[in-house]
C-alpha cells in the first residue's frame, strides 16, 4: 500500500521554482523564496524493475518547502511538498502554521 498524501496543484516559474500552489480550492502564493533538496524515493516498493531508459527522475525526487499565503496580510503557511520527476505529479506531505499543525501526512 502506498503512503497517504494529498495531491497539490503547483504553480512555477521557468526555472522550476514553485510561484502558487493551489490547495483545497485555494490560491496561495509563495511568499519566500522556497528550499529544494533531492530525496530518493523507494522505487524497488513501487516498480519491480526500473526500465533502462527511465531517466533520473524514476530514483529521486524533488523535496521543496515553502512559505505560501492567501494575501500580503494572511497568516503564513509552511508547505512541504515532493515533486516526482519522471510524473510531474506534486504531493502535500505537511502544512504548518504559527499556530501549528494545519496537516501533516505520512512521509513520501
Amino acid at each position: 500500500m502506498g503512503f497517504l498524501t494529498e495531491s497539490v496543484d503547483v504553480d512555477c516559474d521557468t526555472d522550476g521554482v514553485p510561484v502558487g500552489v493551489r490547495w483545497r480550492g485555494r490560491n496561495y502564493l509563495v511568499a519566500q523564496g522556497p528550499v529544494r533538496w533531492y530525496e530518493r524515493r523507494a522505487w524497488w516498493s513501487e516498480d519491480a524493475r526500473l526500465p533502462k531508459d527511465r531517466g533520473i527522475g524514476a530514483v529521486d525526487q524533488q523535496m521543496w518547502r515553502v512559505q505560501v499565503q492567501l494575501n500580503t496580510r494572511s497568516e503564513l503557511l509552511t508547505l512541504e511538498l515532493v515533486h516526482t520527476l519522471d510524473t510531474g505529479r506534486w504531493r502535500l506531505l505537511a502544512a504548518t502554521s504559527a499556530s501549528g499543525t494545519v496537516r501533516r501526512s505520512a512521509a513520501p
